[in-house]
């Protein structure tokens, strides 16, 4: 396998998670859309689903998504990503540059999917809350905190589920599909948990590209990208998955 094939699937996947992703904020919140109003259990499970079609479609990379995930994976000590592709500075570049360009396109593929909607008179924090993250409450130190929680949540857990079918630990494996149907419903727990201060970006590239998408785009009244926290989805979640990576060694047996 090469590393091009790597990054068209990180892209491929990463688009589909931010189409479906940031469709279901989109129907939730814009005006004019007929699932104005559905609440933010809607939106965690939409956003559930949009990793479970996501990781699916990025079958060739592993479906890393987040360079969260993938940080959290070379911290772990691990030796390949997927089988043929080592850990090194290229493949972690390859990596994450796919899931930013991904979360750009699917970014704009959401906004040509509900171009009518944006078109519409909204607050402009409704139209950026489409594409990006941001806290109900704004102090960095704290927002910081809950995306490292968030993010080290599912890198952890993800880890974890890697060890099934490991023959050190003797447990079952075969279970195919239903791996990303199990990382769906923890992003569905962690939004209906950990969600409420920030939003739950949980991945630098989800948060980063879309915000891009959000300042080039020509949406009408969009207002600003809010660039002054765009650190914090960035760099909390980088955070957490370090730490899930290198924790993992410790506490998760062998």
């Amino acid at each position: 396998m090469s590393l091009g094939t790597i990054f068209l699937s990180e892209v491929v996947g990463t688009a589909m998670l931010l189409l479906l992703g940031g469709g279901v904020v989109a129907n939730n919140i814009l005006p004019k859309s007929k699932g104005a109003g559905t609440g933010a259990l809607h939106i965690n499970f939409g956003w559930g689903l949009a990793v479970f079609a996501g990781v699916l479609v990025a079958y060739k990379s592993g479906g890393h998504l987040n360079p969260a995930v993938t940080l959290g994976v070379v911290a772990s000590g691990a030796k390949e990503f997927v089988p043929g592709i080592a850990v090194n500075a290229a493949s972690i570049f390859t990596y994450i540059g796919g899931q930013l360009l991904g979360a750009f396109i699917g970014a704009v593929l959401c906004w040509l999917a509900y171009k009518n909607q944006f078109d519409q008179e909204a607050d402009p924090a409704l139209k950026l809350a489409v594409f990006s993250t941001g806290p109900e409450v704004r102090n960095y130190v704290w927002n910081v905190v809950t995306e490292v929680l968030g993010t080290f949540v599912l890198v952890f857990v993800v880890l974890a589920a890697g060890h099934w079918g490991d023959s050190a630990t003797k447990t079952p494996g075969g279970l195919g599909w239903l791996g990303a149907l199990g990382v769906a419903l923890l992003v569905v727990g962690i939004g209906a948990s950990l969600g409420g201060p920030t939003g739950y970006a949980i991945n630098p590239a989800r948060d980063l590209g879309p915000r891009i998408a959000h300042a080039i785009l020509p949406i009408p009244g969009k207002g600003g990208s809010d660039w002054s926290y765009s650190w914090v989805p960035v760099v909390g979640p980088i955070i957490g998955g370090v730490l899930a990576g290198l924790l993992s060694g410790v506490l998760l047996p062998k």
